[in-house]
C-alpha cells in the first residue's frame, strides 16, 4: 500500500474537499453550512482522496470547536484514524446523521466505519441526540399560560437555575461537566455558550409560577446557522407539572415573533420527557447527531 499523504487544504484546492460521495447527506441537510479552507483536511493516497474530516467554529473563533464532518472510504478507517491523530485540533467530534440510520444496512456500515475510526482516533462515544427542525407548517404550539415570563438582567439569577437545574439532568453534556468540575463548570459552560451565541443576551428569560416562584428558564438564541432553541430547564423542585412543555411553546414564540422562519432544536435520545415534549410541540425529527469525545 502507497504512503498517506495528510495535509491541509487552502483557497486554490478546497474543491478536492467534495470529491468523496456525501454518503451520510450532510451536504443536503445543511446547504448553509462552509467550512473554512484550512479547518478541511484530507488522506490521499497516490492523489486519490481516501477520508476527508472538516472542523467547524463560529465566524468569530481563531480555533475550530468541533470535527464536524468525517468521511472515508471503504477499508480506509485507519487512514481516517490517521487524518484525525495529525492535525493540530483534539476537539470533539459531532456527526449529523440520517434520521434512522440504522434501519439502512448499507447506511449503518458507513456510520460503523466512522465510528471505528473515530475510536481508533482516540475518540469515545458520549451521546447520542434527535436534531429537530420546526418551520411554520409545523404549527406553532399551544401557550398553556401556566407561567409568567420575563427577562433578567442579573446573570447570577441564570447562573443560580443552572445550578440547580444541573444538579438532578439527564443531559450527557452537563454530566461530563459535572464529573469534571461539578455543577459549577455546568453552569458555567451553559452560560459560556449563551454568550457564545450571537443572539442578544435581553433574550434570556426566567420563567416564575403566578406565586413568583422560579419555575426554569428558557433562552431563545440564534447560533451562526439560524434561529434554535438555546436552552430549555426546570428547576427541580419543580417538576413534574409538565412545564417543559411550557418553556418550549414560549421560546419558541418568541423566536417566532422576531421572525425566524425556522426553528433548529436537539436533545439527547435518552432525554425521554424532553423528547417528549418536542412531539408534542410539533417539532419533527429530521436528522440525528453523534458526539464523540476525546479521551484524555
Amino acid at each position: 500500500m502507497t504512503d498517506l499523504v495528510i495535509r491541509a487544504l487552502d483557497a486554490s484546492d478546497a474543491h478536492l474537499f467534495d470529491t468523496l460521495p456525501d454518503v451520510l447527506g450532510v451536504r443536503a441537510a445543511h446547504p448553509e453550512r462552509t467550512w473554512r479552507p484550512d479547518w478541511q483536511w484530507l488522506a490521499l493516497r497516490d492523489s486519490t482522496v481516501v477520508a476527508r474530516a472538516a472542523w467547524w467554529g463560529g465566524p468569530n473563533d481563531t480555533e475550530p470547536l468541533a470535527v464536524d464532518c468525517f468521511d472515508l472510504i471503504e477499508g480506509e478507517e485507519e487512514a481516517a484514524a490517521e487524518l484525525l491523530r495529525s492535525t493540530p485540533w483534539r476537539v470533539d467530534a459531532e456527526l449529523s446523521l440520517p434520521a434512522g440510520w440504522r434501519d439502512d444496512p448499507e447506511l449503518s456500515a458507513a456510520v460503523e466505519a466512522r465510528f471505528t475510526a473515530l475510536r481508533a482516533a482516540g475518540y469515545d462515544l458520549l451521546v447520542e441526540r434527535f436534531s429537530y427542525r420546526w418551520t411554520p407548517e409545523c404549527g406553532l404550539p399551544e401557550r398553556p399560560g401556566r407561567l409568567v415570563f420575563a427577562p433578567e438582567p442579573d446573570d447570577e439569577v441564570f447562573v443560580d437555575a443552572l445550578r440547580r437545574i444541573h444538579s438532578v439532568t439527564l443531559d450527557a453534556h452537563a454530566q461530563r461537566a459535572i464529573e469534571q468540575g461539578g455543577v459549577e463548570q455546568a453552569a458555567a459552560e451553559e452560560i459560556d455558550f449563551f454568550r457564545w451565541c450571537p443572539s442578544p443576551r435581553e433574550w434570556w428569560q426566567v420563567a416564575r409560577t403566578p406565586e413568583g416562584d422560579l419555575a426554569g428558564i428558557h433562552i431563545p438564541a440564534h447560533n451562526p446557522s439560524g434561529p434554535c432553541i438555546g436552552f430549555i430547564g426546570v428547576v427541580p423542585e419543580q417538576r413534574g407539572h409538565g412545564y417543559a412543555r411550557d418553556l418550549l411553546a414560549e421560546c419558541t414564540h418568541y423566536l417566532v415573533e422576531r421572525g425566524a422562519e425556522f426553528i433548529a432544536a436537539a436533545t439527547d435520545q435518552g432525554n425521554f420527557p424532553m423528547a417528549a415534549h418536542f412531539a408534542e410541540a410539533g417539532y419533527p425529527i429530521v436528522r440525528e447527531r453523534v458526539n464523540f469525545h476525546v479521551v484524555e
